[in-house]
Formats: C-alpha cells, sequence, structure tokens
C-alpha cells in the first residue's frame, strides 16, 4: 500500500515534470500566455478544423436561412413555395451557393445541356459531404430556372436554422409514392441511393455502395421517366471520413451506426459531370436499372477521376489553367 508521504512526494514530482515542460514550451515556442489557456485555444481550434468540417457548410446554409426570413417578411409571403413571388428568393439563394461553390472550390457543372425538358429522375454518387449537390441544383436553376426536388435524410428536419432554405430548395422527405408523383407532375427529382452509408464508409476509390436498394429504380419505372447519372470529380477529397478504419466499421457492425467521424473541407477543385440519360424502357426491371445505373455512374467516375483519390493532386488542380476537359 503507497504511503501519503510517498504520494505526495510522486505528486511533487509531477508537478515539478509538468513546470519544467511548460518551461521548455515557452522557451522554445516563444509562447507568451498562459500554457493552459493556450493549449485549449489549440484543442478548439483543432478540433474544429478536423472534425467539424461540416461547420463552414453550415453556417452558409444558415446565412442563406436568416436571408430567406428576412425576404419573406419583407414581402409579406407564405409558404406557398410555388408562389411566383418565391423565385427571387430562391435565386437569392442560389448565386449565395453558386458563389461559395466558385470561390471555395472552383465548382464547373459539364454536360447540363444533357437534362432532358421533361421529368427525370438524377442519381448521383454521394460522397463524404452532398455539397456537391446543392451547388449543382443551385446553378441548374440559374442557368435554366428549373427547380430540382431532393429526397433528402429525415434528420435534416430536426435540424434548426435551415428549414425554409431546404423547403424552398424543394427537400423530399416522403417514400415511393409521393417521388412517383413528383415525376409525374413533370419535375426534376435528385437522389443519392447509397445515403449515409455511402457518405460514412466508401473511400478514396469511390467504391458505389448501395446494397440492395432498388426502390430509386422502381420509382423512375412507375412514374415512365429516364435517369440521369450525375458524378463530381474529388467530392471525397473535400473531407475524408474515418469509416474504413476497424473501429469505426466494428461499431456500425454492433450497433448499426452509419456515422463515422471526418476532417477536412479543403478547398479541392470540383467539377460535376452530367452523363447521357438512360431512356425509359417499359421491357426492364428494377434490378436491370439498377446495375444499369450503377455502370454509367462507374463510367463517369473512371473516366473523370483519377483513382485513388488525392487531396494534394484535387488542391493543385485549382490552379491548373490547362486541365484536360474530357
Amino acid at each position: 500500500m503507497i504511503s501519503k508521504s510517498e504520494s505526495y512526494t510522486s505528486g511533487q514530482e509531477s508537478v515539478t515534470n509538468s513546470t519544467w515542460l511548460i518551461y521548455i514550451l515557452k522557451e522554445w515556442i516563444g509562447l507568451d500566455y498562459h500554457y493552459p489557456n493556450y493549449m485549449g485555444y489549440f484543442l478548439c481550434v483543432s478540433l474544429t478544423i478536423l472534425f467539424f468540417p461540416h461547420l463552414l457548410w453550415f453556417i452558409i446554409c444558415v446565412f442563406c436561412d436568416i436571408c430567406l426570413h428576412i425576404y419573406k417578411r419583407k414581402n409579406c409571403l407564405d409558404d406557398d413555395f410555388s408562389n411566383k413571388s418565391w423565385d427571387n428568393g430562391r435565386l437569392m439563394v442560389s448565386r449565395i451557393i453558386s458563389m461559395y461553390g466558385k470561390l471555395w472550390h472552383g465548382y464547373e457543372v459539364q454536360g447540363i445541356e444533357k437534362i432532358p425538358e421533361g421529368p427525370g429522375l438524377i442519381v448521383y454518387y454521394h460522397g463524404a459531404t452532398s455539397v456537391d449537390y446543392h451547388v449543382f441544383v443551385c446553378n441548374l436553376y440559374i442557368q435554366t430556372g428549373r427547380v430540382s426536388y431532393s429526397v433528402v435524410d429525415r434528420l435534416l428536419r430536426s435540424i434548426p436554422g435551415l428549414q425554409l432554405y431546404l423547403k424552398l430548395l424543394t427537400a423530399v422527405y416522403g417514400g415511393r409514392e409521393q417521388c412517383v408523383e413528383i415525376l409525374k407532375k413533370g419535375n426534376l427529382l435528385g437522389v443519392a441511393p447509397g445515403g449515409a452509408r455511402e457518405s460514412f464508409f466508401s473511400d478514396e476509390n469511390y467504391s458505389i455502395l448501395w446494397g440492395n436498394r432498388k426502390g430509386f429504380a422502381q420509382v423512375a419505372i412507375d412514374a415512365k421517366v429516364p435517369i440521369i447519372p450525375l458524378f463530381t470529380q474529388n467530392i471525397r477529397e473535400v473531407c475524408r471520413t474515418l469509416g474504413t478504419t476497424w473501429f469505426i466499421r466494428w461499431l456500425n457492425e454492433r450497433f448499426q451506426l452509419p456515422i463515422a467521424p471526418e476532417y477536412g473541407w479543403f478547398p479541392v477543385k470540383l467539377c460535376t459531370y452530367i452523363g447521357d440519360p438512360i431512356p425509359y424502357d417499359p421491357n426492364i426491371t428494377a434490378t436491370e436499372l439498377v446495375e444499369k445505373t450503377k455502370i454509367a455512374i462507374e463510367a463517369l467516375r473512371d473516366r473523370h477521376q483519377k483513382l485513388p483519390g488525392n487531396i494534394s493532386r484535387a488542391l493543385l488542380e485549382r490552379f491548373d489553367k490547362h486541365q484536360k476537359d474530357d
């Protein structure tokens, strides 16, 4: 058993060692502030940068939401977003998001002319973030005046400060019937079949993780609309997840938690490529259509994305004026 005097002596040695370490840090690094305060600031900034990569994007979305509330009150509008009076508000938000994409990611979209004039189901690869899809939807509205409905996770309903923004950009939380109805009315609808699982557990090889999901294909068949494949170059280099580590995989398998820590939000080059539409075929099954869509997105990936993805290369592509446009 350790005596009281021994414990006291051990404590003194620990304090002495700690004081010596602080002294060395001050001498070597030149700290003029109190060490614990400095370390506290350092840890806060580090955690914000490494483990809260969506913070910047969240702030931008909240800012858009605030602007919309001001616009709504100033023009005495209700929640009927089909009203033409909301068009200027939608354009304002689209320009803010588009400007962010251009400034932070040098965002471009290629092949927008391939989107048919009528209804269509846009199917895209879900990176660690869906910021590319948000910027794409806003650019689509600016360039063509068309609104694309978007299937989003029901969890977004509970996040404060985003609701008006999501409503104006026509977020859809419903099931298959609602999606079919939207398409039959002649609208565009976007969906990422991989969802959160693909977001958290795919990697720099851009593996498509759809599992056995084929609901989107059945929606396209029921609505008799084409599928429009979409892929964004470097989207997994914006931020990286730790979903491929053994511990996170064990947590997911053990507790069925589709979540993984992320880090980054790097200002890498983003370019969205739109593939040729897959026309409606009354003789095709949902399983066959899923496979056909997957092949189309993989073809876009293999043509426009260097594998495995590399953050440094994606950053340098921001300044590559002679980058080849495939």
